[in-house]
C-alpha cells in the first residue's frame, strides 16, 4: 500500500509492535509528533508517554506505552527504541499509581537513599503511565 508506514516499537526485552500503519502519535522531546508516510526523516528522543498507532484495517487504535527512548523516522518506516515498553493492554494502573507515591514519597523525604534526579525521572515515567491508562480507557 502507498499510503502506510511501517512501524517497529523495540526495548530492549522484545519487539513490542511491527506492522503497517496509517499513522503514529507518540510524546517527542520538543512536543507531540504526528508521522504519516513520507514523513520527513527524524531522529529525536521521546518522552515518556503513549505511541498511539493507527493500523491499517483495523477500527481501534494500538498503544504502547514507552518509558522514553529514540524515534528514527525515515519516508517508508518509523522505529521507536524504548527503553522499556509495555503494550496498553498490559499496563496495570494499581503498580503505577503505587510507583508514583514511591516517587512522590522519595522526592519529600530528605533521607531517601534514592538519588533526586531518579526520584524524579521515576515520578514522571509513573506519571505518563497513568495519563496512558486514562486515554486509552477514552478510547473504549
Amino acid at each position: 500500500m502507498a499510503n502506510t508506514i511501517h512501524v517497529d516499537v523495540v526495548s530492549a526485552e522484545e519487539q513490542i509492535f511491527s506492522g503497517e500503519a496509517e499513522f503514529v502519535a507518540l510524546p517527542g522531546e520538543a512536543g507531540e509528533l504526528g508521522i504519516y508516510p513520507r514523513h520527513t526523516p527524524l531522529i529525536t528522543r521521546i518522552r515518556p508517554g503513549a505511541v498511539r498507532i493507527k493500523v491499517v484495517g483495523q477500527a481501534e487504535d494500538e498503544f504502547v506505552f514507552v518509558a522514553g527512548g529514540i524515534l528514527e523516522v525515515q519516508p517508508n518506516g518509523v522505529t521507536v527504541l524504548a527503553d522499556t515498553a509495555i503494550r496498553g493492554t498490559d499496563l496495570d494502573e494499581a503498580k503505577a499509581a503505587e510507583a508514583k507515591k514511591l516517587a512522590e514519597e522519595a522526592l519529600v523525604n530528605k533521607e531517601s537513599k534514592i538519588d533526586y534526579a531518579t526520584a524524579q525521572a521515576e515520578l514522571a515515567v509513573a506519571v505518563a503511565q497513568l495519563a496512558a491508562i486514562h486515554k486509552l480507557r477514552q478510547k473504549r
